[in-house]
């Protein structure tokens, strides 16, 4: 039996082969069709004529010659002969070579079964048997002690060379008797995949199983044959390119060491990658380009997380794979295919980018080392290098941008590890340590990153009849310095008060306050005014940074809503949708930023009521959030506008509620709620659902009409659950405070008056059950705080202790009655139905209170009392609903009739 190892590998290969050539079928199903319709055209030109009795077309003068043979049956070939042109009438185009009377030709028959068996299954289930028969040839011979190890082997060689010269064969045969191979069966190029898959088998066997070659010999022979297939693959067309950079790639791990020589491995995968990119670039294989940037970046790990990381080899690997992917794989660039202008073309950007990121990997587990901060800093500059001559990689520099500030973040991480607590305590897992880099370094590299970006983006502009190069130039240019800046600034200063870099963000601001009034008097370019418009928000970052640089730390959460103030004020200027998601965006970032710490400065909020930190991190962004919005709104209602107002309204929430939060409990913000918190909070959430369904009236606005009925919900929910259930002082020993002015006035009276006026607000503008739900609302609570207060008259401050007498009972009686009478007057006095009919449902509650109740509970006086003046008020009542409500007129007599 073969080894483990072995069996695997040749089974490996040997399906590889035969999956990669299953993979081109629907290619070469469409090259098969052309071919069949080329032939039925040609025929169609030799034998079919047109008919006799019908008028014929006036042509052009036909050619004085016509080829004698047909044209090759190549899809990229194209006759020179131009179609026939009638007098009158424009026919659709003909193919090449079909006559003006000539039918247009049938479509090809899709294959049978029969032909689909014959010409293609049975080829590629051929060479997947002559791959495994050379493997169970070799296990047959070990299992019956045929042949020896060495013998083996060369046989296995045999067989492999016997195969490759078989196709090779093949493939010249085809060529002189002109027979057109089937590119989706292609004999040959199986032949030659076998024949490379067991060579593959063979040397590995030779190396792993018998110990015939050292591992320096075993892997520069794979490496051979790898290089021999993806040459090979010239002639016989992808499937083969498949094997062979798969095999390449695979060929280091199959060939290991205990000491791996990293040297070694990446010169050897630096030739891997200059012979894939360059059958690539021949053949415009872009599959294999993406195929071999993949292997080549997952060949960077290894080595990563080593104790001493071998910084040179692997900075090596990724300027090598970067100068390679540069050369051959950009379109437009030195040997790269050529693209037409001002397009960016996904793989030459991504080819870039994926080698910058491996760049970023070596920097981060170096921890920063100095070569490997100067191989990264060679890939940038070399990026930006690159994209200003091809605009097709221009896509690269988001990527150059993103790993630059990735780069200069975790420098700044790891010297500050208390960046990464949050108010709830440490990440679990995270734990870095702070490095003793070379600081000098990195500012000069900062220094150069920053001025790169920065001068390049600006330069750029005007250069491309493509609006989006030069938009994605001052993105990066714009972006890039500020992001460096604030890395340098939480690396060197702390994140704390630091004037330094506020007059750098002050010079940085004016830089690009410069550039935004040079690209406005330039003329106008596809991309200019976008450009520019990016620089000017440039400007109000850093301004915004200097702000915060120069004073504490919750001013950055203040200078990011002023940027996005600032963005939609710009925008009125200069009419550019970007400009609007932009606004959108800073407010998404300030959100962001509360979401982290909702106390903004952490406990340096402060104990004053009112006139806190507070005030100043929610007050100020929710004013600039409502400018914002007022400016964004003279433009359009869309999705940037609606941003910015939800950030408004929670913005405005967030202010009352932490407001409230910070007076009931003296500033200690994680304290318990309390039954003025509550309170506080129903009425402010009430007012501000009056004000919010005010202005949508005005408005007309969505998110306005969205957030009154959030407003109220909230507001529905601290009523319900906050004052009637968790803080209710019937409940809870809860001290109320004085006979009249006092917490039941603030909790249960005033939110009763607000739930009134705010279903008056609702009535006609929404549904009729939803007005009506919420003065259901105000009457349980105007009857709750009549019961309430009639509870402290008896029990003082502390409603929850204390026994129940008869003359409370008979009071809450009264209490209801006479609370049921004044709706009732109210009711008639202003001819609202609405309070009539509260007053029906608290008299009816009082009477089945007197019957359920006092009837079991009062004695002696209190009962007769309860129920005469229950009695007493209920013919009053149907009294007035007779007398004033509904009066009936009495009928005037009937006149008599008079005789006739």
């Amino acid at each position: 039996m073969f080894d483990g190892p072995f069996d695997v590998f040749a089974l490996i290969i040997a399906i590889i082969a035969f999956l990669i050539a299953i993979k081109a079928t629907s290619q070469a199903t469409e090259l098969r069709r052309r071919l069949n319709s080329l032939e039925e055209m040609f025929y169609a030109q030799r034998q079919v004529q047109p008919p006799p009795l019908m008028p014929a077309p006036v042509q052009t003068e036909a050619p004085a010659t016509a080829p004698a043979e047909p044209p090759p049956l190549a899809p990229e070939t194209e006759l020179a002969s131009p179609p026939p042109v009638t007098a009158d009438v424009s026919p659709p185009p003909l193919e090449a070579g079909t006559e003006a009377g000539a039918p247009p030709p049938l479509p090809a028959p899709a294959p049978g079964l029969e032909e689909r068996l014959g010409t293609r299954w049975v080829v590629w289930i051929g060479g997947l048997a002559l791959a495994l028969g050379g493997f169970f040839m070799v296990r047959y011979s070990i299992e019956a002690g045929l042949l020896g190890p060495g013998v083996r082997v060369f046989l296995g060689g045999l067989f492999a060379l016997a195969l490759l010269g078989a196709g090779e064969w093949t493939r010249r045969r085809e060529s002189i008797s002109s027979i057109q191979a089937l590119p989706i069966a292609n004999i040959p190029a199986i032949l030659t995949a076998a024949g490379t898959a067991v060579a593959f088998a063979t040397i590995y066997a030779a190396y792993a199983l018998y110990g015939f070659l050292v591992p320096a010999t075993a892997f520069v022979l794979l490496g051979l044959v790898a290089l021999g297939t993806l040459a090979a693959a010239l002639l016989h067309g992808p499937a083969l390119a498949g094997l062979g950079v798969v095999g390449a790639f695979v060929t280091p791990i199959l060939v290991s060491s205990a000491k791996p020589d990293y040297w070694a491995l990446y010169i050897y995968l630096a030739i891997v990658t200059a012979a894939s990119f360059g059958l690539a670039r021949i053949r415009l294989w872009r599959w294999l380009a993406v195929t071999t940037i993949v292997f080549a970046v997952l060949w960077i790990f290894p080595g990563l997380d080593a104790a001493e990381l071998q910084v040179a080899p692997h900075a090596f690997h990724v300027i090598a794979g970067f100068v390679l992917a540069a050369l051959l794989v950009v379109c437009g660039f030195m040997f790269g295919p050529g693209i037409e202008d001002g397009e960016i073309e996904p793989v030459s950007s991504s080819s870039l980018g994926a080698y910058l990121f491996g760049a970023m990997l070596i920097v981060l587990s170096s921890a920063h080392a100095d070569l490997a901060l100067i191989a990264f800093a060679l890939l940038v500059g070399a990026t930006l290098l690159v994209a200003w001559r091809a605009p097709a990689a221009t896509g690269a520099l988001g990527a150059a941008a993103a790993a630059v500030f990735i780069v200069f973040a975790e420098w700044a991480v790891r010297a500050n590890p208390d960046m990464l607590v949050l108010p709830g305590g440490p990440m679990p897992g995270i734990g870095p340590t702070a490095t003793d880099s070379a600081v000098t370094l990195h500012l000069v590299t900062a220094a150069i990153f920053a001025a790169g970006f920065g001068v390049a983006g600006f330069l750029a502009q005007g250069r491309s009849n493509s609006a989006i190069i030069p938009v994605v130039w001052s993105a990066a240019g714009v972006a890039t310095p500020i992001a460096i800046v604030v890395a340098l600034y939480a690396r060197i200063a702390h994140l704390d008060r630091s004037i330094p870099f506020a007059i750098l963000a002050v010079l940085l601001a004016a830089a690009f306050g410069a550039a935004t009034e040079a690209l406005t008097r330039r003329e106008t370019r596809p991309g200019v005014a976008i450009s520019t418009a990016l620089f000017a928000t440039g400007t109000l970052g850093a301004l915004a940074l200097a702000l915060t640089f120069a004073l504490e730390k919750g001013w950055l959460t203040i200078a990011l809503a002023l940027m996005s103030l600032g963005t939609a004020w710009i925008s009125m200027q200069r009419p550019i949708p970007f400009l609007r998601w932009l606004a959108a965006i800073f407010a998404a970032l300030v959100t962001a930023r509360i979401a982290y710490d909702p106390r903004i400065v952490g406990d340096a909020v402060g104990t004053t009521p009112i006139l806190n930190w507070l005030l100043w991190g929610y007050g100020l962004p929710a004013l600039s959030f409502w400018g914002a919005s007022a400016f964004l709104r003279r433009r359009a209602d869309d999705a940037p506008l609606r941003m910015v107002e939800t950030a408004a309204i929670l913005f405005t929430a967030l202010l009352a509620f932490m407001e409230i939060r910070h007076f009931a409990t003296g500033g200690r913000m994680t304290a318990a709620p309390s039954l003025l918190e509550f309170a506080l909070q129903a009425c402010i959430t009430l007012a501000m659902a009056i004000g919010m369904e005010r202005l949508r009236l005005r408005s007309r606005s969505i998110v306005h009409n969205v957030g009154a009925v959030v407003l109220t919900a909230i507001a529905g929910l601290i009523s319900v659950f906050g004052l009637l259930i968790l803080e209710n002082p019937l409940m809870w020993r809860t001290d109320v405070g004085g006979a009249v002015f006092n917490l039941l006035l603030l909790g249960y009276a005033l939110p009763a008056v607000l739930m009134l006026l705010l279903s008056y607000a609702v009535v006609g503008e929404r549904g009729k059950v939803y007005a009506n739900t919420i003065a259901g609302g105000a009457l349980v609570f105007a009857l709750a705080y009549v019961t309430l207060e009639i509870r402290r008259f008896y029990h003082g401050p502390i409603l929850s202790t204390g026994p129940t007498t008869g003359a409370e009972q008979y009071t809450y009686s009264i209490g209801w009655l006479a609370f049921g009478v004044v709706l009732l007057g109210v009711g008639i006095l202003v001819n609202s139905e609405r309070a009539r009919l509260a007053s029906a449902a608290v008299i009816a509650l009082t009477i089945l209170k007197a019957f359920v109740i006092d009837m079991s509970t009062l004695t002696g006086v209190y009962r007769a009392l309860s129920f005469m003046c229950l009695g007493v008020v209920l013919v009053a009542i149907g009294w007035l609903y007779q007398r004033i409500l509904f009066r009936r007129q009495a009928s005037p007599p009937a006149a008599p009739q008079t005789g006739t």
